[in-house]
């Protein structure tokens, strides 16, 4: 199905169900969301009332059964630097206040979105459970911070300056750190080598910020400029960013996403099950797998482990989820799908050490060499006691004693722990495909 296609299908639909679609061009105007955002079922468009009993089918390949017991994200703060995210109530308690950075006179801390894209995304990472929807995002203890740095794609707005440009996108990566965000999530790509956005990605991570991604989509309406070619995108392609591909139905990466150097993990992006901004639920990317949500899934991740492990920094939340996502060659990183499809139960768990294979261990580091700074006194070699021979003989007896006791106490806590174990029930194993899966396939 064309863009243009999918435009005409969402305005029919729209029609059909009497319901006014703000912001989604219609087929005259403008081509339709490179994501496809489409109907969540084939008879109505997603309206106020659009309620999806099941859950998204990512979260079970996303380990969320043995991730959530151990953390959901709480303490984290995602910020999501897109369209903006409108209200509903799976966000209702998540969504912080933020910003619009885009001059057109709407709500100015970001709560309108006319074009669906953010809302959909805070709601892949952070959406809540309420009555009659199985709706809910990876990380949904997590907040929201929205950043608004585009209206949308259509032709009007883009010529009047609301579009997707580097300046404000840069301007909104700023801005997120500036307000904590342990997270941001960028679901916008550029094949240009920016400066600014650059120079944005290095405040960011100065201030404890990870930056997510996307890798760009084969359509790419979405972006700053029309360039379909593989190659690196920006900001995916900055050092320290995690740059995200999309993972099909057949469960590998598709065409559809840009392939590169910029690639570093991949996670679900097709039929995608979300919040809506009219206040319903909604499915989105049922014809092809989209970065933007996959990068939505990465930093819901990201946000878990972030939760877990506090006080690590965010190059070490990137390593462990790079580290564990499934693969099939463990110490090679693919231009196609980055190293594997991320598994967050395994980046929570993971104990780093020098043995695990794969991207380069931000948690070993070699032991510095002493360097004396000064001309070192010379050593005296005294033959037979010293003068703190008696002190050390009686510290000795008493070192000596004092481990005695330890060992004692030591075998007692084992045989203890030991009991204790057969009688408790083991925990199952997480549902996850193990730290290796098979390779992808263009």
């Amino acid at each position: 199905m064309t863009l243009r296609s999918r435009a005409a299908r969402l305005a029919a639909l729209a029609a059909a169900a009497g319901v006014l679609l703000v912001g989604i061009p219609s087929p005259a105007s403008a081509v339709g969301p490179t994501t496809g955002v489409l109907a969540a079922t084939t008879q109505s468009q997603c309206t106020a009332s659009t309620r999806i009993p099941d859950a998204p089918t990512a979260l079970a390949s996303l380990q969320s059964s043995s991730a959530w017991p151990l953390t959901r994200g709480a303490g984290v703060t995602v910020a999501v630097v897109d369209s903006g995210v409108a209200v509903n109530p799976h966000l209702e308690a998540a969504v912080l206040p933020g910003v619009n950075l885009v001059p057109d006179g709407t709500d100015a801390s970001g709560r309108t979105d006319n074009y669906a894209h953010g809302t959909v995304i805070a709601g892949q990472i952070a959406a809540q459970l309420i009555s009659g929807s199985g709706i809910q995002g990876l990380a949904p203890d997590a907040k929201i911070l929205p950043v608004r740095v585009y209206a949308g794609i259509e032709k009007q707005l883009v010529e009047a300056g609301f579009g997707p440009n580097t300046e404000r996108l840069a301007e909104g990566i700023r801005y997120a750190a500036d307000r904590g965000a342990q997270i941001i999530n960028v679901s916008i790509s550029t094949s240009e080598k920016n400066a600014s956005l650059a120079d944005a990605v290095a405040y960011a991570q100065q201030r404890g910020s990870l930056v997510v991604a996307s890798s760009g989509n084969r359509s790419n309406n979405d972006s700053p400029e029309q360039d379909d070619k593989d190659g690196a995108r920006y900001p995916a392609g900055f050092s320290g960013v995690i740059g995200v591909a999309a993972v099909g139905s057949g469960g590998v990466v598709t065409k559809a996403s840009i392939h590169g150097p910029h690639v570093s993990l991949s996670a679900p992006g097709q039929a995608v099950a979300s919040s809506w901004p009219l206040g319903g639920d909604c499915v989105v990317g049922a014809d092809e797998p989209a970065t933007s949500w996959a990068t939505a899934y990465v930093s819901a991740a990201a946000a878990l482990v972030a939760s877990a492990h506090p006080t690590e920094t965010p190059a070490q939340w990137a390593y462990r989820l790079e580290a564990t996502a499934v693969r099939a060659q463990p110490d090679t990183r693919s231009n196609i799908s980055g190293w594997g499809v991320v598994q967050p139960y395994d980046a929570i768990v993971m104990v780093p050490g020098t043995g695990l294979r794969g991207p380069k261990s931000p948690f070993v580091a070699a032991s510095p060499s002493a360097s004396p700074t000064a001309t070192p006194e010379a050593v005296s070699v005294v033959i037979g006691p010293g003068p703190d021979a008696a002190a050390i003989a009686t510290a000795t007896g008493v070192g000596v004693a004092g481990l005695i006791a330890l060992g004692a106490i030591g075998a007692l806590a084992i045989y203890v722990s030991r009991r204790r174990e057969e009688a408790t029930p083991r925990r199952a194993a997480p549902t996850g495909r193990g730290l290796y899966g098979p390779e992808e396939q263009e």
